[in-house]
């Protein structure tokens, strides 16, 4: 969530893992290097002094192959609590913001409340058209995938987006047919749904063109908890409804489940969350698969998240805007 006209940036994620496993993924320079940084980067680690006046340094690389130094200097570190820090300094200049994050153990999850706050509203202003040009909030996307692989070791996508429209909106934004083929799909494809059952316990078949590739699916709905809660199945199949493997991937998982929801952030602005996750039993091959094709998952949903964004403020004088 990004407040407009504030020198304020703030992001809140419920994170599925105990607060323990929260904090050292953000306090443990091995745990970090797996996440930290927007989807495609790296990070090298140099050294980590984890106290008031204490410094991190270390350099992300980014996936064109350039490098960003930075320097981290702690102001406050409360274990399991707190973390204050300024953020996006080096050997050539100062830092760029403040951070706060805070930790809230919510049973067996961890609510991670985090705040930047910059020098002025414009650079504010400016930060997140920078944020969301270089992809940084799926940071916390992979912060998010980090966490159930090391606490379940399983392997799980996850993307978030904001959006300024209420949830009952958003959730038949995802519900309806007439809804759906404004916006779901990658960028450049159209998307014809043959049948479509769309409610608990109902499903969907669909066809997808893209250029001169047309491919079929089936969309099986699990759970629904209007307007919070969306769950269901997918997988490929032929004009038949025979499940098929992906026509460009045969080594994809057979079956796909994804989890949607939908969280209040204030009064007509709607967070959407989605995971995916490999639905039954899947070959070591099928997960590399998965796993590789991330950056690829990114851009197909971006894509469609963009679409969304165009759909709802054609409905809406409010403009959407990313989280």
């Amino acid at each position: 969530m990004m407040e407009k006209n504030s020198r304020d940036i703030t992001i809140e994620r419920l994170l599925d893992a105990p607060v323990e496993l929260v904090w050292e993924a953000w306090t443990d320079p091995e745990k970090t290097a797996r996440w930290w940084g927007p989807r495609g980067f790296t990070l090298t680690h140099h050294s980590k002094d984890l106290r008031p006046g204490g410094h991190w340094v270390y350099t992300m690389h980014g996936p064109d192959g350039t490098d960003y130094p930075n320097r981290t200097t702690y102001h406050e570190v409360e274990k399991l609590s707190r973390l204050v820090y300024d953020h996006g300094a080096n050997e050539e200049q100062g830092p760029l913001f403040r951070v706060t994050v805070l930790f809230h153990r919510k049973g067996p999850k961890t609510l991670m409340h985090m705040t930047m706050t910059l020098p002025t509203e414009e650079a504010a202003r400016e930060a997140r058209v920078f944020i969301k040009k270089a992809g940084g909030d799926s940071t916390w996307d992979r912060l998010a995938e980090f966490l159930v692989r090391e606490k379940d070791d399983q392997e799980i996508f996850v993307i978030n987006r904001s959006f300024e429209t209420d949830l009952e909106t958003m959730f038949d934004m995802w519900t309806r047919a007439e809804h759906l083929v404004q916006w779901s799909g990658p960028t450049n494809s159209s998307i014809e749904y043959l049948t479509a059952n769309i409610r608990p316990g109902g499903s969907a078949f669909y066809r997808m063109t893209m250029g001169d590739l047309i491919m079929h699916g089936m969309v099986y709905y699990k759970e629904w908890q209007r307007p919070h809660l969306l769950v269901y199945t997918q997988n490929f199949c032929d004009a038949d409804g025979n499940i098929a493997r992906h026509p460009l991937a045969p080594t994809w998982p057979e079956s796909m489940r994804t989890t949607v929801t939908f969280t209040f952030e204030k009064e007509q602005q709607t967070r959407v969350t989605l995971t995916w996750s490999i639905e039954g039993k899947a070959t070591a091959e099928e997960i590399r698969s998965f796993v590789e094709g991330r950056p690829g998952m990114t851009g197909g949903w971006t894509g469609s998240f963009d679409r969304l964004e165009e759909v709802l403020q054609e409905r809406s004088p409010v403009t959407s805007r990313v989280s």
